[in-house]
C-alpha cells in the first residue's frame, strides 16, 4: 500500500516534469522555485500580468484559474508541491474542504504571496483577512465594488512608493519610487506584521506592503498592481521577485 507521503512525492514529481515548459532554457529545474499563480474572480491584463513572472528566470511558475463557483485551485492534488503561492484572485465562495487545502499550505511552508485586489476576496471568512494580514471590507456587500468616503478605489493614481523596511530582504536594495497604479483606502491591517512600503499620498490606504509569517510559512501582501504600467514597472517587479524568493525561504 502507497502511503499518503508516497503519494504526495509522486504527485510533486509529476507536477514538476510537467511544468517544465516553463523552464527557460540554459537553467536548471530543480534550481528554480516552484511558483503557483492563481488567478479568478476578478478581470485583469493577462498578457503583462503573466509575463512578469516568465520573465524571471529563477522561477518556473504554473498559471492556475479558479472556476465561477469557488475557489477550486484548492482541490488540486498537487497544492503543497511548491515553494510559493502567488494569489492575484479575487473569489468570494469556498467550500470547507478548500480552507482546510488553503491553511494546510502553512503546515507545509509553502510561501504565500498575495497581491492587490485578493485583499477583498472571501468578504465572510474572517480567518483568511488573519492570515494575509489585512482585510478591505465591501462599504456595500449587496454591490460589490461601491466606493465611498470610509472604503474605495481609483484607478490611474501616479503616486509615490516609500520604503520602509530598507534592511528587508524584500525591500533590499531598493529606493523610494514612483507608480503609476490604482489605490485603496479604507482597509483594515492587523498587528502582527511588518511594514515594507508605504505611501505620502494622502486618499491612499497606509501601509502599502507588509510581510508576517503564518504556521511555518512567510506571508507577503503588496497592495501594487492593477495593471499595465505596474507589471512592467522594474520596482514593482523587483518587489514581486524579492517577495517569491523570501516566502521560498531559499
Amino acid at each position: 500500500m502507497v502511503t499518503d507521503m508516497k503519494k504526495l512525492l509522486i504527485l510533486c514529481g509529476l507536477a514538476l516534469a510537467l511544468s517544465a515548459t516553463n523552464h527557460l532554457a540554459g537553467a536548471e529545474g530543480d534550481s528554480k522555485i516552484k511558483v503557483l499563480v492563481v488567478t479568478g474572480g476578478h478581470g485583469f491584463d493577462r498578457a503583462p500580468f503573466f509575463k512578469m513572472f516568465s520573465d524571471n528566470s529563477a522561477i518556473e511558475f504554473t498559471a492556475a484559474e479558479h472556476s465561477k463557483t469557488n475557489a477550486s485551485v484548492y482541490d488540486r492534488d498537487d497544492l503543497l508541491c511548491y515553494d510559493v503561492v502567488v494569489l492575484y484572485d479575487m473569489p468570494q465562495n469556498i467550500t470547507d474542504a478548500q480552507k482546510t487545502k488553503f491553511m494546510s499550505l502553512f503546515d507545509k511552508g509553502v510561501g504565500l504571496i498575495v497581491l492587490h485586489h485578493a485583499l477583498v476576496s472571501y468578504q465572510n471568512w474572517p480567518e483568511y483577512g488573519r492570515v494575509i494580514g489585512g482585510r478591505y471590507q465591501e462599504p456595500n456587500p449587496k454591490r460589490p465594488g461601491t466606493v465611498t468616503d470610509a472604503a474605495g478605489y481609483e484607478h490611474d493614481v501616479d503616486f509615490p512608493v516609500v520604503i520602509v523596511a530598507t534592511n528587508h530582504p524584500v525591500t533590499a536594495g531598493m529606493k523610494d519610487f514612483p507608480i503609476h497604479d490604482e489605490i485603496y483606502w479604507g482597509f483594515r491591517v492587523g498587528s502582527d506584521l511588518t511594514t515594507l512600503i508605504t505611501t505620502t499620498h494622502p486618499k491612499s490606504g497606509k501601509p502599502l506592503g507588509w510581510a508576517r509569517t503564518e504556521g511555518k510559512s512567510r506571508v507577503v501582501y503588496l497592495q501594487l498592481g492593477h495593471g499595465k504600467e505596474a507589471f512592467e514597472n522594474d520596482n514593482y517587479r523587483k518587489l514581486v521577485s524579492q517577495s517569491i524568493r523570501w516566502t521560498a525561504q531559499k
